[in-house]
């Protein structure tokens, strides 16, 4: 998984060249990011821990490394409405919850509006610079459709959301317990403020 704490991506630092969203990327001349999300069927799966997922080079993330971990899974774009205020809000649950034990996963998704375009070095000098974020950002995915990536899947059979299983908009989020089982589904315009007291019950703290 990579954060802003990655202080290298492709052997070149992220800070100096910062790339803005959606500006031509010199890196994407030179390195090719893996996007093949085949895996096994969500079916297959009884928790979010039986998943692996990729990072934004390309590498696998064995979601079982979070296990005893309370998570927060949140499909993410750069030029949304919804932006400015989700990846706020995200960083500051994240600065205070971090060491008692929360996780962010975010999974840059570019379905809503072409409001993802960027590559995925694009998209992490993006949430690092303007919103500090430290939380784990991973391969672009689809969410919806036929090649949504099977972990989406998994959340979305189990945790329809109110006008059926699909994913709405960018920052639909998912509440995940520390044994893997999906908790609560929040819309995108649920901020993530609004739901610190649910992630306070599962992490164990008043």
């Amino acid at each position: 998984m990579l954060s802003c704490s990655s202080r290298i991506l492709f052997g070149i630092s992220l800070h100096s060249n910062p790339i803005k969203a959606g500006s031509s990327s010199p890196l994407s001349l030179s390195f090719t990011l893996r996007t093949d999300h085949t895996m096994a069927s969500a079916s297959n799966h009884a928790s979010v821990h039986d998943f692996t997922v990729k990072d934004a080079r390309g590498k696998d993330v064995n979601l079982a490394d979070y296990k005893g971990k309370v998570l927060l899974i949140v499909n993410v774009a750069s030029q949304c409405g919804l932006t400015n205020s989700n990846y706020t809000e995200l960083s500051q649950l994240y600065e205070k919850y971090k060491n008692q034990g929360l996780e962010i996963l975010a999974f840059p998704c570019n379905q809503f509006g072409a409001q993802e375009p960027g590559s995925n070095e694009q998209i992490l000098e993006f949430a690092c610079t303007r919103f500090k974020a430290e939380y784990p950002i991973f391969d672009k995915v689809d969410v919806n459709g036929d090649n949504a990536a099977p972990l989406y899947k998994f959340l979305k059979s189990n945790k329809g959301g109110i006008f059926g299983d699909n994913i709405k908009w960018n920052f639909s989020k998912f509440l995940v317990d520390k044994d893997g089982n999906i908790v609560d589904r929040y819309a995108p315009t649920t901020s993530p403020l609004s739901i610190e007291k649910d992630i306070k019950k599962l992490l164990g703290v008043a």
